[in-house]
């Protein structure tokens, strides 16, 4: 087992580590714990007894957190002709329309946190599938990243607005951030619904019982605080 600081340890002393804990207290504990100089992530862990080999029990997904991530989001966008100029008026950080453009991220350009494209660039955007696939960030229609032309300035705003993709890993777990360890519990609590909620929805036709058997809350150095899944899989998703 890998050795932790004493800052690490101090936090791990705040916690009952044989309590499942509420949402809501989770949330509290998280704050409470984070110890580095920098404003930490607020991550969310979940186990599930999904088979990600089996087509019915697969996760994918795309939810809107009601207060954003805390962060400025970088778009990329794939367009060219009006939907390239809307995409700019939109606010994309870039937009890739040209050969060259499109070059630039083919040499290893991902300097950019989402990538948005319409239908009609993406025969030309499978070809940075070597590129974009490993970080994640390839535009695909489940994630809501692949849109018609007359629709990317909406998509561009999404994305902005702290849409967050969600899905099933290798291992059956699902990663999800929901916010920063500055935002206030009520906030991250709003988050924490609005996901929970999409879980819930996007639960897949080969799951069975509760398919999620574990969830966890930490920030991006604290420990991890164990929750409710039923409490969490129930929270209510409305504005506090």
């Amino acid at each position: 087992m890998p050795k932790h600081g004493k800052k690490y340890e101090n936090a791990l002393k705040q916690l009952d580590l044989n309590k499942v804990y509420s949402p809501r207290e989770a949330l509290e504990l998280v704050k409470e714990a984070a110890f580095a100089n920098f404003d930490e992530t607020v991550e969310v862990h979940l186990r599930t007894n999904l088979d990600p080999r089996q087509a019915d029990q697969q996760i994918r997904d795309v939810v809107v957190l009601p207060n954003g991530l805390g962060k400025q989001i970088r778009v990329l966008v794939f367009a060219q002709g009006q939907a390239a100029a809307e995409a700019r008026e939109a606010g994309a950080d870039f937009v890739a329309e040209t050969d060259e453009e499109l070059n630039r991220i083919a040499q290893g350009y991902t300097d950019f946190d989402v990538a948005v494209g319409t239908v009609d660039m993406m025969g030309k955007v499978g070809r940075l599938g070597r590129v974009l696939g490993p970080r994640n960030l390839m535009p695909n229609p489940k994630a809501g990243t692949v849109v018609q032309p007359e629709d990317i300035a909406q998509a561009i705003k999404s994305a902005k607005a702290g849409r967050v993709e969600f899905r099933l890993d290798k291992s059956a777990n699902i990663h999800v951030p929901i916010g920063k360890v500055s935002f206030s519990v009520d906030a991250l609590e709003e988050n924490l619904a609005a996901l929970m909620s999409a879980i819930r929805k996007a639960r897949p036709a080969g799951a069975k019982g509760n398919f999620v058997r574990k969830v966890t809350i930490a920030s991006t150095m604290g420990p991890g605080i164990k929750v409710d899944p039923n409490e969490a899989l129930n929270m209510e998703s409305k504005q506090i």
